[in-house]
């Protein structure tokens, strides 16, 4: 029978979630030597190539996408043992910006409790002023934000990509100012929109300045002004009116995950996080932000 060690499907799964041997040494704390050595045991226990490198890519190979999810379930089965015998019960409180959105959190609710079943889970979802505020001053042990609501190094986990919305029917004056939603002045997308119609020759006014990107999608949807939404968290019934107002276009930015933890533990929560928030988003906005 066919036994295997739990390092050496870490590491599998690692290389997988990271597409990166370099990035997954650096999350698992060994060098690409060291895991390049697990693989290969691993590969041989199991009989079959996992993973395919070149110089310019890591992938999995067809062998290795249908051993991806038996080998995470393997992980977790390991993980809900030892924590059982611990009864240790440890609080991870976990902070995503609101323009990033919810979507991911009953994924990444999932995940965690299958990881660690004795870790108390708490998700605060807020502007990210707040939350970078938070983070700093220690009352938040992670956080999920845009790069450019914070200058600080963080795992990439996702690019994200924006755009120009309004309602089908949005009237355009020619001649008048283009009248704009939206959120607070800290906002980091709104400064860079602001900028490209300035850049752009583009006389604008904020008719709505509103406290948070829901009561901005209200203003949006009642035909008041356009706003800059993410293509994956546009509003239902909006469409997106870059060519037909002559907008310029916006720079992506990029969903990075924040955290100062660094015991072994810790370092475990946030590559499962991390593994999750990618498999909930779409492979093209994850291999773009790796």
């Amino acid at each position: 029978m066919t036994r295997l060690d739990v390092d050496a499907v870490q590491a599998f799964v690692s290389i997988a979630d990271q597409r990166s041997f370099t990035r997954a040494a650096k999350l698992l704390g060994t060098t690409q030597g060291a895991l390049s050595v697990r693989l290969k045991r691993l590969e041989e226990r199991v009989g079959h190539r996992l993973i395919e490198r070149t110089p310019r890519s890591v992938r999995l190979s067809a062998q290795g996408a249908l051993f991806l999810d038996a080998a995470r379930d393997f992980l977790a089965a390991h993980d809900r043992a030892v924590a059982g015998l611990s009864g240790d019960r440890r609080r991870f409180t976990l902070g995503i910006a609101t323009r990033v959105g919810a979507a991911e959190v009953p994924t990444l609710l999932a995940r965690l409790n299958a990881h660690d079943p004795a870790l108390t889970i708490e998700i605060r979802l807020d502007d990210a002023p707040d939350l970078l505020a938070a983070f700093e001053a220690g009352a938040l042990d992670a956080a999920i934000v845009h790069r450019d609501d914070d200058r600080r190094c963080g795992e990439p986990l996702a690019a994200e990509h924006f755009g120009w919305f309004a309602t089908p029917d949005f009237v355009h004056r020619p001649g008048e100012p283009l009248r704009l939603a939206a959120s607070s002045p800290s906002c980091g997308i709104r400064n860079i929109a602001n900028r490209a119609l300035d850049d752009a020759g583009i006389a604008w006014t904020e008719t709505f300045l509103g406290c948070g990107s829901f009561v901005v999608a209200e203003a949006v949807q009642a035909g008041l002004a356009v706003a800059v939404f993410s293509h994956r968290l546009a509003p239902s019934g909006m469409v997106e009116v870059s060519a037909r107002l002559g907008l310029p276009p916006l720079p992506s930015s990029e969903i990075v995950l924040l955290s100062g933890l660094s015991d072994a533990r810790s370092r475990a929560v946030l590559k499962t996080l991390a593994a999750a928030f990618r498999e909930h988003r779409s492979p093209a906005e994850v291999g773009s932000a790796a």
